[in-house]
C-alpha cells in the first residue's frame, strides 16, 4: 500500500502542472489590469509601466510562465500583488478557516445523510422513508447560496439568534465558532445530505437482500447486530467513494459560501483574488487546491481498500 501511495503521488504532478497552465493561460485572457488597480485611477501611464515592469507583466506569457515553475521548484508560490505578501503564507493563514467549515459541514453530512438513509432502508415504503426522500430531494433540489440568504434572513434578521456574518476561531470561543459556522456549514451541508441520504438508502436495501443478512438474522442475532455489524460496514464500501467528492465539493462549494457569510477563508480569498486580478494568489492558490483534493483521493482509495479486504493494490504488495 506504501509504494502505491508513493505511485499516486507522483502521478500527480501532471495534474498539479496542467491545473497551473490552465489557470494561467485563462487569467491572461481575463480583461482587467493588475496595475491599473495597484496604482489607482490617478496613475499616470509612465507609473503603471513601471508597476508593469517591476512586477515583470511586462514580459512574454512564456517568460512569465518560466519563472513562475522555477519559484515553484524552490517551493516559491509568488507574491501576491496586492497583499504584498507571499502567496503560501496569506493561502496557510486562510486555511484553517475553510477546513473548520468544510468540516463542520461533512460532520452535518455524515451523521443526518448515513441517519436518513439507513432509516429510510428500514423503513421501506413507509412514513419514514417517505419523509426522508422528502428532505433528501428538498436538499438536493436548493441553491447552496440561495439558502445561505434565506438561512441570514430568517435566523440573523427576524429571529436575531445568529450573526449575519463574520468568523470566529474555535480556539478564542468555541460557542462564538458555532455561531458564525452554523449558517455557512449548514447552507454546504444540506444538498450533499440529500446526496448521500439517496445513496445509502438504495445501497442498504441492496446489502439487506444478501444471503449474508439472511444467515446472521436466521441464527437469532439481534436486528441491531445484522445492522450494524454485518450491513452497515459493507454500506460504507461504495459510500466512502460518495464521501470523497463530498467533501471535495465542499471545500469548492465554500468560494460562494464564504463570501455569501462574510467569512475570511481561502475561498473568499481567492474570490477577491480573481476580482483584483492578483495572479500569483490565483495561480497558487488553486495548486494548494487542487494538492489537497489529489491528496484526499488518495485516501479515499486507503479508506476503500480497509472496509473492502478484497481490494488489493499491485503497487502495495
Amino acid at each position: 500500500m506504501g509504494r502505491y501511495i508513493v505511485a499516486r503521488l507522483i502521478q500527480s504532478i501532471p495534474v498539479l502542472i496542467l491545473v497551473s497552465v490552465i489557470s494561467f493561460g485563462i487569467m491572461k485572457l481575463v480583461p482587467g489590469d493588475p496595475a491599473t488597480l495597484i496604482g489607482g485611477p490617478s496613475a499616470t501611464p509612465a507609473e503603471l509601466d513601471v508597476i508593469r515592469q517591476n512586477l515583470g507583466l511586462d514580459q512574454p506569457f512564456h517568460v512569465q510562465m518560466w519563472k513562475f515553475y522555477a519559484g515553484l521548484a524552490q517551493g516559491d508560490l509568488g507574491t501576491s500583488l496586492l497583499l504584498g505578501k507571499p502567496v503560501l503564507e496569506a493561502t496557510i493563514e486562510r486555511i484553517p478557516v475553510s477546513l473548520s467549515i468544510a468540516l463542520y459541514s461533512m460532520v452535518l453530512t455524515l451523521l443526518i445523510g448515513l441517519a436518513c438513509g439507513v432509516v429510510a432502508a428500514l423503513n421501506r415504503n413507509g412514513w419514514a422513508d417517505q419523509g426522508a426522500m422528502i428532505f433528501a430531494l428538498i436538499g438536493v433540489s436548493l441553491p447552496n447560496f440561495w439558502l445561505g440568504l434565506m438561512l441570514i434572513i430568517l435566523f440573523s434578521v427576524h429571529l436575531g439568534w445568529l450573526p449575519t456574518g463574520g468568523y470566529v476561531p474555535w480556539q478564542e470561543s468555541f460557542y462564538g465558532w458555532l455561531r458564525t459556522s452554523t449558517m455557512p456549514a449548514v447552507s454546504l451541508a444540506l444538498l450533499q445530505i440529500g446526496l448521500l441520504a439517496r445513496i445509502t438508502r438504495s445501497t442498504m436495501l441492496e446489502v439487506l437482500r444478501q444471503d449474508y443478512i439472511r444467515t446472521a438474522r436466521a441464527k437469532g442475532l439481534p436486528e441491531f447486530v445484522v445492522i450494524g455489524k454485518h450491513a452497515f460496514k459493507n454500506v460504507m464500501i461504495p459510500v466512502i467513494t460518495v464521501i470523497g467528492i463530498i467533501f471535495s465539493v465542499l471545500l469548492s462549494g465554500s468560494l460562494v459560501i464564504e463570501s455569501v457569510f462574510s467569512v475570511p477563508g481561502v475561498g473568499s480569498l481567492l474570490g477577491s483574488a480573481v476580482l483584483r486580478r492578483d495572479y500569483p494568489m490565483i495561480q497558487g492558490g488553486l495548486l494548494l487546491v487542487a494538492w489537497s483534493l489529489l491528496l484526499l483521493n488518495i485516501l479515499v482509495d486507503v479508506l476503500y481498500a480497509y472496509f473492502d479486504p478484497r481490494v488489493r493494490y499491485d503497487h502495495g504488495r
